[in-house]
């Protein structure tokens, strides 16, 4: 069999290809940040939409966002080519080796090995990450309003990422390697089908099991907004089960709505920064605690200050009682006064913060509608079966290549490791292939939601959906500004502007939009 190409050429193209999109990345960002930098003002198209000083949070908070980009993904891909160009994979995997014939384990053991290997790179993984990951959480996300996590939620929470990981991964990496070395010569269909299977089961368990170890969720209380939603559900035969909210208040003030589940078992997850004044009930439970004991508390004050005063006036002389009491009694008020003022301003801002985030129950249904237009158009099933295409087609090409013992020297190794071989072939040699399919699926996704937008304007729900779509951008701090070839290649969702402009007009199968007379 006629070799690919010299191992040389082959790691060559990689670094080179790797450094291309990088560039291509960098130039892309760089165009999006001068729009953060040169538009200050609000432009006259978003007159009415949004207020200037959101304007100005949300382009901040964008700019932000966008430098802090700038130096992760620079360190991220000087730290991938020293890697490869020092050969951190072969090195890992021999260590790995080594430490299994401390144990008396030999080569044999692949599965074994592997697990370890994975094991050893997470792990790297996490403590280079980490620094960046602090820093996007309590300095960027701080400074803008949207982090709500303690150093000790934080820390617990990536801790619980790390061990359910690998307790899940652990399991379908050795399960899929045996799958490949003794599949016989079809063993990519075999390895596509086990791939095609878990995923199936991680999408049905993942809710109900994985998802709580990391945040509560509670049924969406009895009331207008339940009862709206599940009237909308039935009208186009929608299988609901269950409402839930998920308080991701607790780690982030963004909002999000989703639905999942399969065939007649669907769910819909309502996130608690969603839903304009919603309050859990454990916290509505401690907000009367607290302030049953500030009202202990004040009057207890209240008390001692009455206590202290008339102590006073007693132990004055008596020419003194009548001068001084009026006095104090003045004073006293004067402090009450200005202490109930500040309490009160305090309680005002808290409520105008409140009633600033968030949809109403129009708004929430509105959401909803565009979320079902996506399960009404077969748009999940669309992008599952586009997914699963292509993966058995990866598989097929995998199957292929995973003999070609050049592939394996281009990086370092002499033998030939079936999860070496997964890593070499799925995220090396088809990464360009791996671009242009993100590309397309990224317009195909905006196509979809142009389509699950007309939908909900089908519904009549155009008007609070616009509203929603606005709230969500301003509660978001996402700009509405943006460069066209950013948007283009990495926007998944289109851009405000867009949106609103289509819930104008209709929008047919293809997408295309059409002014409505």
């Amino acid at each position: 069999m006629a070799a690919l190409a010299d191992p040389d050429t082959i790691f060559r193209s990689v670094i080179g290809f790797l450094w291309l999109m990088y560039v291509w990345e960098t130039y892309l960002s760089y165009r999006q940040r001068k729009v953060y930098k040169t538009q200050t003002k609000l432009p006259q198209e978003l007159d009415g939409i949004i207020d200037e000083k959101t304007f100005t949070k949300a382009r901040l908070y964008s700019l932000d966002k966008s430098n802090f980009g700038f130096w992760s993904s620079l360190y991220s891909q000087v730290e991938s080519s020293a890697i490869l160009l020092c050969g951190g994979i072969p090195y890992l995997w021999q260590l790995s080796g080594r430490l299994m014939a401390a144990h008396n384990y030999g080569s044999e053991y692949e599965i074994t090995q592997s697990l370890l290997f994975m094991l050893m790179t997470s792990v790297y993984s996490v403590f280079t990450s980490l620094p960046w990951s602090l820093y996007s959480t309590f300095v960027v996300e701080e400074r803008h309003g949207f982090n709500k996590q303690t150093l000790g939620f934080f820390a617990w929470d990536q801790t619980k990422k790390f061990v359910v990981m690998q307790a899940i991964a652990s399991p379908i990496i050795a399960l899929l390697i045996s799958v490949i070395k003794h599949g016989g010569d079809y063993f990519f269909i075999y390895a596509w089908l086990f791939v095609f299977v878990t995923s199936l089961l991680l999408v049905t368990v993942y809710a109900d099991f994985i998802a709580p170890l990391f945040d509560k969720y509670a049924p969406l209380p009895d009331g207008d907004l339940r009862t709206s939603i599940e009237t909308l559900a039935a009208s186009i035969d929608f299988p609901l089960k269950k409402l839930f909210v998920v308080e991701g208040s607790k780690r982030s003030s963004h909002s999000n709505a989703y639905f999942y589940g399969f065939f007649k078992n669907k769910r819909i997850v309502l996130f608690d920064t969603l839903l304009e004044g919603y309050v859990p009930a454990d916290a509505k439970k401690e907000e009367v605690e607290k302030a049953k004991g500030e009202e202990e508390e004040k009057a207890k004050e209240g008390e001692e200050v009455q206590k202290v005063e008339q102590d006073q006036v007693e132990k004055a002389p008596e020419g003194e009682k009548k001068e001084q009491k009026p006095e104090e009694e003045e004073e006293g008020k004067d402090k009450e006064e200005a202490k109930d003022k500040e309490e009160a301003k305090g309680k005002e801002e808290e409520e105008e913060g409140k009633k600033k985030t968030g949809c109403n129950n129009a708004e929430v249904l509105a959401v909803l509608c565009h979320e079902l237009g996506h399960w009404k158009l077969s748009h999940n099933l669309k992008n599952l079966v586009i997914g699963q295409v292509n993966l058995l087609l990866c598989f097929c090409l995998f199957g292929a290549l995973i003999g070609r013992a050049e592939l394996y020297s281009a990086f370092g190794f002499v033998t030939r490791p079936v999860f070496i071989g997964l890593i070499i072939i799925f995220q090396f040699v088809f990464s360009p292939y791996n671009e242009l399919l993100s590309f397309f699926m990224t317009v195909q996704s905006r196509r979809f939601e142009f389509q699950a937008d007309a939908f909900a304007r089908s519904l009549h729900h155009e008007r609070h959906l616009r509203a929603a779509l606005v709230k969500l951008n301003t509660d978001n701090l996402s700009f509405p500004l943006s460069d066209w070839l950013f948007s283009a290649y990495h926007f998944s969702h289109p851009p405000l502007l867009e949106r609103l402009k289509a819930l104008e007009g209709a929008t047919d199968d293809s997408g295309e939009h059409q002014k409505v007379a």
